[in-house]
């Protein structure tokens, strides 16, 4: 599985495997010549696979050999569009990795093309088109806790944090040691007030995952919330040693210092994160906290 994953999104893209067919039973068995043909199929279908994580290039370079050569099954191209996809996606270009999946689910429609386009669309910010993908991908597979994920980061991004929060819940039920599920439902659920249910689900993301600053950040601004102001700090100054840029832990102990007393220190760490993160204090607003 090809994983995108960021501080703020957790997308997850999802790559199909070509078969590999054996080099030396294959030399046995043919000619020199259509020997070095299958060599370099074998070199393709090594490159498509995304084996080589230089950079996404190689990927395109071997599957559109493999789409190019006229030859291959339906099943091999259509494997062969959705990998090149994934690797256009992870090079920003999304309407060519939109076209890729276009083309292999009209050859071969499965779950894990349709969340793939869907993470593009979204990437692209067309909303609406990555929530109808993701419902075609949850509809071919319900088993998927990483599409659950990603449509809740849909709903979260439209404001709908308790419908998140249930995405959420869902992907803990289908995968309960993945910690980026848990973080998810600690953040949404503490943006919505329920703050010690979030506690618990942030606790056992840091327990998945000790060194997550983004679960850290989650947890510290459960904190802030509701109203321990020295937990937030000590949550917020733990996230910024793993990531000193992360501005939504400098505005939240920003927010957290001025609570407690700290006017210059929380005055400068909301000067810092506003340099980061123009629309921050905006952000927080959203989340119910000014």
């Amino acid at each position: 599985m090809l994983r995108f994953v960021g501080v703020a999104e957790r997308l997850r893209v999802r790559a199909h495997r070509l078969v590999r067919i054996s080099a030396p039973l294959l030399t046995l068995l043919l000619y020199a010549t259509a020997a070095q043909s299958q060599t370099e199929r074998l070199k393709n279908i090594f490159l498509c696979n995304g084996e080589d994580r230089s950079t996404p290039d190689p990927q395109i370079q071997g599957c559109t050999a493999l789409i190019d050569a006229g030859n291959e099954k339906p099943e091999t191209v259509a494997t062969a569009y959705n990998n090149r996809g994934n690797a256009y996606l992870a090079k920003g270009e999304y309407d060519l990795a939109i076209k890729d999946y276009d083309q292999s689910l009209k050859v071969k429609p499965e779950a894990r093309t349709f969340n793939n386009r869907a993470v593009a669309y979204k990437k692209k910010g067309d909303l609406d088109r990555a929530l109808q993908d993701f419902a075609e991908s949850i509809k071919l597979n319900p088993m998927s806790a990483g599409t659950f994920a990603n449509r809740a980061q849909i709903y979260e991004k439209q404001g709908e944090y308790a419908r998140a929060a249930k995405e959420y819940e869902e992907a803990i039920r289908l995968a309960p040691s993945v910690e980026s599920a848990w973080n998810g439902r600690c953040w949404n659920r503490a943006i919505v007030g329920e703050l010690d249910d979030a506690l618990a689900d942030c606790n056992e993301a840091l327990r998945l995952e000790p060194d997550d600053a983004a679960a850290l950040d989650s947890r510290a601004f459960a904190y802030l919330k509701k109203g321990q102001w020295d937990a937030a700090v000590a949550d917020y100054n733990a996230a910024l040693r793993l990531n000193p840029k992360l501005a939504s832990s400098l505005y939240g102990r920003g927010l957290a210092k001025l609570k407690a007393g700290d006017t210059n220190g929380g005055t400068a760490d909301i000067a810092a994160a506003k340099q980061i993160a123009a629309n921050i204090a905006d952000d927080f607003a959203s989340y119910g906290v000014k």
